[in-house]
């Protein structure tokens, strides 16, 4: 080293050691505390809820005090906001019609973020495309397991399986798609929370045909999943567990046929049960007594079967097409109920065999000997008083004739009768729609199946599409009709959508209501009533938005 930088070196050594010694601080400051919060805007009905998200950077304390503001508005009139940021808009909408949501650190309350919420008027009668796609054979984006996001999205599919929990989120099982490169079924599990507007991809897998993983029956474990499958049936119990039983799909060494399992997944531990039924295919029923519960009962392997949950939490099972007592396959009209507790079937009503006829008895009259005939694809509802409801399906009518149906039945649980409530006993009955929005005597839909259904909180029933028969009487119509059944009067009531069939769907603007909106004519879509009452349906096979066929990922929401 030369002189020169000999020097060099000694006066920084001793410059870093004076610094040292007079205590000079060298290190970076701390980066300042920053909020963010999502979504950044928001467009929200009047009473309705969204969920805020923020947080925190740059700060071991994450928590934020939430607060709302308006020019138009103070006090309860902007809303309510939650310790957890759901956001409550006001039933009335203020001058002008916007309202800020702020997140500020609690570590430091000058450091905030905040959203823009713009509060709509009240609507009724109408529908609003809430989200996935307005074409058809879309791909899901499942994101990553567990996680919500305002990206994720099902597939496209028909027939999949739907439920609501105590929390008042969206749940959606299964389900089959035909367009390239995604033909067959799914196993996915999905959630869908209307307040956050987001999908959480729950458990199953993002690929098509997957063989079921049964364990232990009766054992839950992380490793359990029902295989894939269609045309399954649903329910969820008093304690918040999700049930299906059967379908058309995989068993457990990947081969695809009719299915007699029952499984049970308990949202809370996110694990699967293998309950009851057989891991394979193509199992008869084991019938027992009529109105005797035991071990060894067993409803037959089936697809396209109807359930029910009653009043003090049994599950009920109705139809589809299946295997008997005697092993043959065809079209059912047995009743069973499925006792939680005990873990024991009863086969309560119908005939153990394939193909019975039914009897229909007398119009509004209740009797022992009355019984629907053998059907799949039916709709059901449960009312406030705990009797069954059951719509149509593609069945044998009081002749013996198959084809599609639109008889109104009811099922008292208690007295066992079943009473035929409206519509006719004969196949392929044309939908009488009279004047949208008026209930008259005559109206009724017509022959359907694959439709959808819901209850609603001021107890009337309510039915949305299928396959059928449009006002002209054309066969095998895609439906985009809604129309609405009051048990009071027992009148039918044509309330939105097209009179006649194969109608594509009119999207608008996604979020926002419009009367002119109308989910395009399905087949086989999924359905969801909210805490407020507002009607929701997602997929399906059938029309967008330009008149192409296949299957769908579009939910909408109904404003009744």
């Amino acid at each position: 080293m030369n002189k020169v930088l000999k020097q060099k070196y000694w006066a920084i050594a001793f410059l870093s050691l004076l610094i040292s010694a007079c205590g000079v601080d060298e290190t970076t400051p701390p980066a300042p505390i920053s909020v963010s919060m999502t979504p950044n805007t928001a467009n929200i009905y009047v009473s309705e809820s969204v969920q805020f998200t923020s947080m925190v950077f740059n700060s071991t304390n994450g928590a934020v005090i939430w607060s709302l503001s308006g020019t138009g508005c103070s006090g309860t009139a902007c809303g309510t906001i939650s310790n957890t940021g759901l956001y409550t808009a006001p039933p009335n909408v203020p001058s002008p019609a916007i309202v800020t949501v702020k997140a500020a650190s609690a570590a430091d309350n000058t450091k905030s973020a905040s959203s823009i919420v713009t509060i709509l008027e009240a609507v009724s009668n109408t529908w609003a495309w809430v989200s996935g796609s307005n074409s058809v054979n879309q791909e899901g984006v499942y994101g990553t397991r567990g996680t919500a996001s305002s990206t994720n999205v099902p597939g496209a599919r028909e027939t999949a399986v739907s439920w609501i929990d105590h929390s008042g989120r969206f749940w959606l099982f299964g389900g089959g798609s035909s367009w390239p490169y995604h033909q067959g079924a799914y196993n996915d599990l999905w959630t869908y929370d209307p307040t956050t507007r987001e999908w959480t991809w729950v458990s199953g897998s993002s690929t098509v045909d997957q063989a079921g993983s049964y364990g232990t029956q009766g054992k839950p474990s992380p490793s359990n999943v029902p295989g894939a499958r269609i045309y399954t049936v649903s329910w969820i119990d008093l304690s918040g567990n999700l049930w299906i039983f059967g379908g058309f799909g995989m068993d457990f060494s990947g081969n695809g046929g009719e299915l007699s399992d029952l499984w049970r997944y308990n949202p809370g531990t996110n694990e699967w049960t293998w309950v009851s039924g057989n891991y394979g295919l193509y199992w008869s029923g084991f019938y027992g007594t009529k109105g005797t519960s035991d071990p060894s009962n067993k409803p037959g392997a089936r697809y396209g079967a109807v359930a029910w949950v009653d009043s003090i939490g049994n599950l009920w099972l109705f139809g589809g097409q299946g295997y008997d007592s005697a092993g043959q396959s065809g079209w059912l009209n047995d009743l069973w109920k499925y006792d939680i507790a005990a873990n024991e079937w009863a086969w309560v009503s119908g005939s153990d065999i394939r193909y019975p006829l039914g009897s229909y008895g007398i119009l509004g009259i209740p009797d022992p000997s009355n019984v629907p005939g053998p059907r799949k694809n039916a709709v059901t509802w449960l009312d406030s008083q705990g009797k069954l409801w059951m719509f149509g399906g593609v069945g044998h009518d009081s002749a013996d004739n198959a084809g599609a149906l639109n008889d109104l039945w009811s099922f008292d649980p208690i007295a066992l009768e079943w009473t035929w409530i409206s519509g006719s006993n004969i196949r392929d009955q044309a939908g009488i729609y009279g004047t949208m929005g008026i209930a008259d005597p005559s109206n009724v839909p017509g022959g359907r199946y694959a439709a959808l259904s819901w209850y609603d909180s001021s107890g009337e029933l309510w039915l949305f599409g299928g396959l059928g028969r449009d006002s002209a009487g054309l066969g095998d119509a895609s439906l985009n009709d809604l129309w609405n059944f009051d048990l009071a009067t027992l009148e039918w009531t044509w309330v939105s959508g097209n009179s006649s069939g194969n109608q594509g769907g009119v999207y608008g603007t996604k979020g926002i209501a419009d009367p002119s909106n109308v989910p395009g004519a399905r087949t086989g879509a999924v359905s969801w009533v909210d805490s407020l009452g507002k009607l929701w349906l997602f997929g399906g096979y059938g029309f967008e938005e330009f008149a192409s066929t296949g299957q769908l990922n579009d939910l909408w929401k109904y404003f009744k």
